[in-house]
């Protein structure tokens, strides 16, 4: 099974979410879980972003891909102990829907703690591609 791996750092301002956007996008421009993988940086980006020292450090975009998996990992630059977990926001929240919109577009969510921050992946098969 052939693998890609494609590797990004990004600083930690707020245009650099759109930039890691569109740099997935150019990667996936092919293929079916292109929009998916957009909506999934694109949270995963803001979260390390607003969570973590990302905002003084950046953070670490990688993207696998085989025939039959993709995947989506974002490494945020630590500076919490916080433990980053899914969870439903009350209908009148404008924010916190971020992970577990990312884990129901998921076929598996993975988070890691590691050093100095967290591992967030998602992983997408293309047979559910668009399912949510």
């Amino acid at each position: 099974m052939l693998m890609t791996v494609r590797e990004r750092h990004f600083g930690g301002r707020p245009e650099d979410i759109p930039q890691a956007r569109r740099w997935a996008r150019e990667l996936l421009a092919d293929h079916p879980a292109v929009d998916d993988v957009a909506l999934i940086v694109t949270e995963l980006a803001a979260n390390a972003i607003r969570h973590t020292d990302s905002a003084r450090l950046g953070f670490r975009l990688v993207i696998s891909r085989t025939r039959e998996l993709l995947t989506v990992a974002v490494t945020d630059a630590g500076g919490t102990d916080r433990v980053p977990v899914p969870c439903e926001a009350a209908d009148e929240a404008t924010d916190g829907r971020g992970l577990a919109l990312v884990r129901d577009f998921s076929h598996r969510l993975h988070i890691h703690r590691g050093r100095p921050g967290h591992t967030i992946t998602a992983e997408l098969t293309v047979t559910e591609v668009g399912a949510c």
